[in-house]
């Protein structure tokens, strides 16, 4: 076959402007639709890691307030990372029991923060043990 001949030269010749502009447009819709994908999957990753140490940071002050005073304990504070948290006990009611009033304490802590735009909490609830001064 002969590409000189004006009739034939579409065979001959490459991809017309048309058909590369049309697959220019896939290729920029694919690369859009992954970057968004990867995108997602950052956040995610983010927003896990907040989560696990927010737990974390609830656990460690579960076990440093395993024993509390007859007065039980309220305290709260905040991390460097914005993560605001609370301490909060009470005396268990022992009044039908023969265990001594004080020796059991309900605790709860809270941990909070902000991921994006949501705000986000972890409470704790365990029963402790308290300690005469």
């Amino acid at each position: 076959m002969h590409c000189a001949d004006p009739l034939r030269a579409r065979r001959c010749g490459g991809f017309s402007l048309l058909e590369m502009v049309v697959a220019i447009a896939i290729l920029a819709l694919a690369l859009a639709a992954l970057y968004q994908a990867a995108g997602g999957a950052t956040r995610n990753v983010r927003s896990d890691e907040k989560y696990a140490y927010g737990v974390e940071l609830a656990r460690s002050l579960l076990a440093d307030n395993a024993r509390v005073p007859p007065g039980g304990v309220s305290a709260r504070g905040e991390t460097a990372g914005g993560f605001i948290w609370r301490v909060q006990t009470q005396p268990v009611d022992l009044a039908r029991s023969t265990i001594a009033q004080g020796s059991l304490h309900r605790i709860e802590v809270g941990v909070s923060w902000v991921d994006g735009s949501r705000r986000r909490a972890v409470v704790l609830d365990s029963v402790v043990a308290g300690f005469a001064r």
